[in-house]
C-alpha cells in the first residue's frame, strides 16, 4: 500500500482534502493586513512553500478575483480550493478564511457593545500588524519580479498606482483600462504584451494543480452550460430565499429585512474591496438607518484590520450595533448575533456564487493570447494596485492619526509625524530583513512578532 499523502486522489493530484483542509485553516489563521496581506500570505504558501499552484495560475486566479465585486482575497481562496477539489474545496477553502475573523468580531462586538473595551485584543495583534506588513512588502516585490518583465508593464504598474493612489480613480476603471491596453498592445508588440502565459514552465510540472489540468483529469474545471444551471438553481436561492423569508415573516421595515436587502445591495457593488464602499456605508448606516453613532464605524474598522479576514467583515460589527439597539421583543445580544450571521451569510454568499459560476469559463481562456495580454496587462496593475494597499496599511500601522486631504485635485495621505510608533516600524524592519536577509520562515516571524508586540503594548504603552 503506498502512503495516502502519496496516492493520487480523484482529481488527478496527490494533495489530500485533509491536508488541504490544514493549509486553509493556517491560511485563515494568517489572514491580516487586508487583501494585500492576505494574497501575500496565500502566495507565499501554495505557490512557494506547498507549490501546489504555479505562479502564472496563481495570478491568472487572481486576476479574475480582481474584477469582480467582493473581498478578493477570499473569492481567491475560494477558486484556488475550487481548482483543488471541486466545490468542497472551494467551500471549505472560502468558508474557513472568512471563520476565524467572524467569530473574532462577533467576541469584539460582544465586548464593545457591553464593555465599550477592546484592549486585550488590540494588545494580541499589536505586534502581528507589524510582521503583515513585511510579508506585504516581501510579496509585492516578488509578484513584481515576476510580472514585471518591460517597460510597458512597469509603466502599467505605475500609472495603476498614481491612479489610485493620488486621484482616487475607481478601481473598475484601472483595471478595465489596463485589459483594454493589453488587447491593443497585443497587435503592436505580442512579446512584450504576452507576459503571463496561458500554460506554466516546465519547472512547474510537479504543481498540483498544473499537473492535474496538464493530465486532462480536472474535469470538475469543465465549463458547460448545464454546470452553470446547476450553480444557478443553488446558489441564487440560498441568497435570496432567507431574504424572501424575512420580508414576509418580519416585514420590510424590521431591522432583520432592512439588513438583508442592504447589505445584499452592497455585495454587488463592493468593486476594489471594502474601502471602495465604507463611506457610503458608514453615511447609510450613520444617517438614514441609525445602526451606528457617529465615529463607531473606525471602531469596527479598527477590528476588522486588526483580526484576521476580509476587511468587508466590518459589515458585521454595523449589523451587530444596529440590531442590538433595535432588538425589539429579543434580547439585545441575542439579536447582534442573529443579525451579524445574517449580514455575513449575504456578504459571501454571491462570493462562492461568482467563483462557481465564473471560474470554469476563466480557466477555459488561459490559452487564449488575446485574453492572456489583456490579463498581463491587469496583473501589471494589480501590482500597481497592490501597492497602494501596501502603503495605505504602512502609514497606518506606523502612524496613529492619518489623514487623508485633497489638494490641487490630488489626494493624499497626511501623518502626524508626532503621532508616529516607532514599536511598530521598529518590529516591521525586524521581520522584513529576518525574511528577506535571513530567510527565516513566516510563521517563526509571526510568533516572535506577536510576543514582542504584546510586551511592549501591555508593559509600555498599556502603562502610558
Amino acid at each position: 500500500m503506498q502512503d495516502s499523502a502519496q496516492q493520487t486522489n480523484k482529481y488527478g493530484h496527490q494533495v489530500s482534502f485533509s491536508d488541504a483542509v490544514r493549509v486553509w485553516w493556517r491560511i485563515a489563521l494568517l489572514s491580516f493586513g487586508g487583501p494585500a496581506g492576505q494574497i501575500a500570505v496565500m502566495h507565499r504558501i501554495l505557490v512557494d512553500e506547498k507549490r501546489w499552484v504555479s505562479e502564472s495560475r496563481f495570478l491568472h486566479a487572481l486576476n479574475y478575483c480582481m474584477v469582480l465585486p467582493g473581498p478578493e482575497a477570499q473569492q481567491l481562496a475560494t477558486y484556488l480550493g475550487w481548482l483543488l477539489h471541486g466545490t468542497k474545496g472551494g467551500l471549505v477553502a472560502g468558508g474557513l478564511f472568512v471563520l476565524p475573523g467572524f467569530l473574532s468580531i462577533l467576541v469584539l462586538s460582544v465586548l464593545y457593545a457591553g464593555f465599550q473595551d477592546v484592549t486585550l485584543v488590540q494588545a494580541l495583534f499589536f505586534g502581528i500588524k507589524a510582521a503583515v506588513l513585511a510579508i506585504v512588502i516581501q510579496a509585492v516585490i516578488r509578484i513584481g519580479s515576476r510580472a514585471l518583465k518591460n517597460a510597458y508593464m512597469y509603466t502599467l504598474a505605475a500609472s495603476a498606482f498614481i491612479a489610485i493612489f493620488f486621484f482616487a480613480v475607481p478601481f473598475p476603471l484601472v483595471i478595465l483600462t489596463a485589459a483594454v491596453i493589453g488587447l491593443i498592445g497585443r497587435y503592436f508588440d505580442p512579446e512584450s504584451f504576452v507576459v503571463i502565459k496561458g500554460h506554466s514552465s516546465l519547472g512547474d510540472a510537479d504543481r498540483a494543480v498544473d499537473s492535474m489540468m496538464d493530465s486532462g483529469v480536472g474535469q470538475h474545471t469543465n465549463a458547460t452550460l448545464t454546470r452553470a444551471l446547476k450553480v444557478l438553481a443553488v446558489w441564487l436561492p440560498l441568497w435570496f430565499v432567507p431574504l424572501a423569508a424575512l420580508f414576509i415573516t418580519l416585514g420590510p421595515d424590521h431591522v432583520f429585512t432592512q439588513m438583508g436587502v442592504f447589505f445584499s445591495q452592497l455585495a454587488v457593488v463592493t468593486f476594489g474591496g471594502a474601502y471602495a464602499v465604507l463611506a457610503y456605508m458608514a453615511q447609510e448606516a450613520v444617517q438614514n438607518y441609525g445602526w451606528l453613532a457617529p465615529g463607531e464605524m473606525l471602531d469596527g474598522l479598527g477590528m476588522a484590520e486588526t483580526t484576521p479576514g476580509p476587511l468587508i467583515q466590518v459589515v458585521q460589527f454595523v449589523a451587530y450595533m444596529g440590531a442590538f439597539r433595535e432588538a425589539g421583543a429579543l434580547d439585545p445580544f441575542t439579536a447582534g448575533i442573529l443579525a451579524s450571521v445574517l449580514v455575513t451569510w449575504v456578504t459571501f454568499v454571491p462570493c462562492f456564487l461568482w467563483i462557481f459560476l465564473g471560474a470554469p469559463y476563466v480557466e477555459n481562456m488561459r490559452d487564449n493570447k488575446t485574453v492572456s495580454a489583456a490579463l498581463s496587462a491587469v496583473t501589471a496593475a494589480v501590482v500597481g494596485v497592490m501597492m497602494n494597499l501596501a502603503i495605505w496599511f504602512a502609514v497606518h500601522v506606523a502612524f496613529a492619526d492619518v489623514e487623508t486631504v485633497n489638494r490641487s485635485g490630488m489626494q493624499l495621505l497626511i501623518p502626524d509625524w508626532g503621532t508616529i510608533d516607532l514599536a511598530s516600524v521598529t518590529l516591521a524592519a525586524g521581520a522584513f530583513i529576518a525574511m528577506l536577509r535571513f530567510k527565516v520562515g513566516m510563521m517563526p516571524v509571526i510568533l516572535v512578532c506577536a510576543l514582542l508586540g504584546m510586551a511592549w503594548y501591555v508593559l509600555v504603552a498599556g502603562g502610558a
